[in-house]
């Protein structure tokens, strides 16, 4: 008995020893991975190129310049190379992104190489989680670009690279795309499309609409659509009083449906349809037309856009950070701007003209807003892929058409459809809007208030809260918006949701129903007015109905 108790002690010590030992080695690795760091630097000269070769994991400078040599010696290099990721207009051709190890590769760089280099950002841990397939254009960071030298500065906007972390997509999850006629032959669609009803060539329109909404990605061709692992049901348009071929997708599994195109007639029969097919776990997203407002006068309503369970969407600037970075000059002499972040539509001018100063958005420039609105996206900037197909040529999107903003939202989408399967319908345009990024401060906007939805969509922040939202120990944020109108009914599974810096007002409807924990943190402002409701519960029974379904690596 003696000696099996000393041998069970034996085994104990050295099981405990074992553990000691594999934490120790996990804590070695962590303050090793730690050490790492990822930057940008930007040279002084576009013209600027560092020569290095590739042994096994890391890089080795072989170029001729001997201080150079001498600090790169003093680090293991595993990145450095141009990116236009994280660029303007003035720096686009000189930015470096670099992962080396341990810190300080920048601050050496800046110190010792200030003939070369002018200033550098280090990029925080938190915001290295991120995917790149291998098609990624020039914006690539961690990916080798095998794909066409476009600038995807519209998908590092929407936080594709975030959201890809963690999906990209899965040929379960099917999007649904109402349009023009896409090409099955092209590579980002070979293998993953079934043509249900057959419509008409649009100048590519079909094509490119497909493209941005689930484009194969990773293929070392083209650029990555949104969702480019998801599969792809296509059907004609057109029937407005019934909407039979959206129907028919929503029978066959279609969980999104995208319609880029709008209509002007208002039909029961169609509304029912709609409804109809939500309830079969079917949401339709469409463009909200694409009439200028000095026509529109923000009244006019578009279908199936404006339909109740449908999500409308318009336009809006994305690129420069301000009006100064891209200065245009009509015929007359008078200044204007493109395509500046935050901004609706896509162009302004200046009610001080010398100063280019007060900004005032272009009426013609901006496409149909109205109270239907719910979300807006990228349209001026982006490539087109059909131009490329058919004709060999680079472009990208010049105008506002909602034709182009539509498919980022049902790609997102069908992200979310791919992350959780078991997401109910009910869920998906509250956590789109909780996610969005607000711009009623831009004093531009303010006259189409109420006008253009909660906001911009943002991918990478809407796949992270869901994410978060159904992890057991994760920590769920929700902040930043500021809401005063829709129903937001949203689940939680996680470890605790935390609001902050928040509000919904008015006519909000809240209901968050938490498994464990709901904390109100600073800056909250929970008030809605007698139309509407915050309802906080926290329910110990919640259960899951599946998994989330992760990319693999």
């Amino acid at each position: 008995m003696e000696s099996l108790k000393f041998l069970v002690l034996k085994e104990m010590s050295y099981n405990r020893l074992l553990l000691m030992l594999l934490a120790l080695f996990a804590s070695m690795y962590t303050v090793n991975a730690q050490e790492a760091s990822w930057f940008y630097i930007v040279a002084k000269d576009s013209l600027t190129s560092l020569e290095f070769t590739k042994q096994k994991n890391q890089l080795r400078y072989t170029g001729t310049d001997a201080r150079l040599s001498g600090i790169f010696d003093e680090f293991t290099i595993s990145t450095f190379k141009k990116t236009a990721r994280n660029t303007n207009s003035l720096n686009r051709d000189r930015t470096f992104f670099v992962i080396a190890e341990p810190q300080g590769l920048l601050d050496s760089l800046l110190m010792r190489a200030s003939y070369l280099f002018e200033n550098g950002k280090v990029i925080p841990i938190e915001d290295r989680k991120i995917f790149e397939p291998n098609d990624y254009g020039l914006t690539s960071t961690i990916a080798q670009n095998k794909g066409l030298p476009v600038l995807l500065d519209y998908l590092d906007f929407l936080g594709l690279p975030q959201a890809w972390y963690y999906t990209t997509g899965s040929r379960k999850t099917v999007i649904g795309i109402s349009d023009a006629t896409i090409d099955t032959t092209n590579a980002e669609f070979k293998g993953k499309i079934k043509v249900f009803r057959s419509s008409m060539p649009v100048n590519g329109h079909g094509t490119g609409v497909s493209s941005i909404a689930a484009g194969q990605g990773d293929n070392a061709y083209g650029v990555p659509g949104v969702c480019y692992d998801c599969s792809i049901y296509a059907t004609n348009y057109g029937d407005f009083r019934n909407f039979a071929e959206l129907e028919e997708l929503s029978k066959a599994g279609a969980r999104v449906i995208n319609c880029s195109w709008a209509g002007s007639y208002y039909s029961e029969n169609g509304e029912q349809t709609i409804k109809r097919m939500f309830e079969n776990g079917t949401i339709v997203v469409a463009g909200a037309g694409n009439r200028d407002y000095s026509k529109t006068k923000g009244v006019k309503l578009y279908y199936p856009a404006s339909y109740e369970h449908v999500i409308s969407v318009s336009s809006v600037m994305y690129k420069h950070e301000t009006p100064i970075e891209n200065i245009k000059y009509e015929k007359n002499g008078n200044p204007y701007a493109e395509n500046i972040r935050g901004y609706i539509g896509r162009t302004l001018g200046f009610q001080n003209k010398k100063e280019f100063q007060d900004p005032i958005i272009y009426d013609l420039g901006v496409a149909t807003l109205n109270a239907e609105v719910d979300l807006l996206a990228p349209t001026m900037g982006v490539f087109r892929l059909p131009k490329y197909a058919y004709e060999d040529t680079i472009e990208y999107v010049g105008s506002e058409a909602t034709s182009t903003a539509t498919p980022f939202v049902s790609g997102t989408i069908g992200l979310m459809l791919s992350l959780n399967p078991c997401l109910p319908v009910e869920e998906i345009e509250p956590i789109l809007k909780l996610t969005s990024t607000n711009i009623d401060h831009i004093e531009a906007n303010k006259r189409f208030k109420g006008l253009y939805g909660a906001g911009i969509l943002n991918t990478g922040k809407a796949i992270k809260l869901l994410h978060d939202l159904y992890t057991d120990d994760a920590i769920a944020v929700i902040s930043d918006q500021h809401l005063s109108r829709w129903k937001f009914q949203v689940r939680a599974f996680s470890e605790a949701v935390h609001i902050k810096e928040q509000s919904f007002t008015q006519s909000a409807n809240f209901m968050l129903t938490a498994k464990n924990k709901i904390v109100v943190g600073a800056n909250t402002v929970l008030r809605p007015d007698r139309d509407g409701n915050i309802h906080l519960k926290i329910d110990a029974s919640l259960e899951k109905e599946c998994d989330l379904e992760l990319r693999e690596d």
